[in-house]
């Protein structure tokens, strides 16, 4: 079993040029822990190569900003004015990576009081009963926005686009901005 399945990685490998080390790591683990025919271990080479070189849809980007947005720790600093220490927000590289460029995500508005109009808004990952103000998500899950125009108030999700900003030193204001945001019809 072993020496067959020694030889037949390589050659579903080679089959599949676009294999990566991930795909060729997936074949291997398979054909090493149950009989696997050449033509099974090619064909498996193939799909797991296919799976993996998928770009992710747009629908599936918008999902992932949250889950990017949501890399984030918090160290402990003293504020002067407040007289205590407060979280602040450490952002991860992914984040980092995203600050001034343009975005696009989904989520719900949250009306504010004190807010403009519905140019300026809180935009949350999820329904207002479950959101950061109603003690159901972190502060990641919020985000201020100041769009180009206004967007009507919807208790649906909506989708919108605009430049991504990062707030680690303003205690009055959320980690995440977006700015010049526009709705996104779909």
């Amino acid at each position: 079993m072993a020496q067959e399945a020694a030889e037949t990685i390589p050659k579903a490998v080679e089959a599949v040029p676009q294999a990566t080390e991930t795909v060729k790591e997936t074949v291997k683990e398979v054909v090493e822990t149950r009989p696997t025919s050449k033509e099974e271990a090619i064909k498996m080479a193939e799909e797991v190569a296919k799976k993996a070189s998928k770009k992710p849809t747009a629908k599936e980007k918008k999902a992932n900003l949250w889950r990017t947005l949501a890399k984030i720790t918090f160290r402990k600093e003293y504020d002067e004015m407040m007289g205590f220490k407060i979280d602040v927000p450490v952002f991860s590289d992914a984040i980092e990576a995203l600050a001034g460029k343009e975005v696009t995500i989904k989520g719900y508005i949250i009306p504010v009081e004190g807010y403009k109009g519905h140019k300026e808004f809180i935009l949350s990952a999820f329904p207002y009963n479950m959101c950061f103000f109603c003690g159901g998500a972190g502060p990641e899950t919020v985000m201020e926005v100041v769009a180009q125009t206004a967007i009507e108030y919807t208790a649906e999700a909506v989708t919108i686009k605009g430049k991504l900003e990062l707030n680690d030193n303003d205690i009055n204001r959320l980690m995440y901005s977006m700015v010049d945001a526009v709705l996104v019809e779909e």
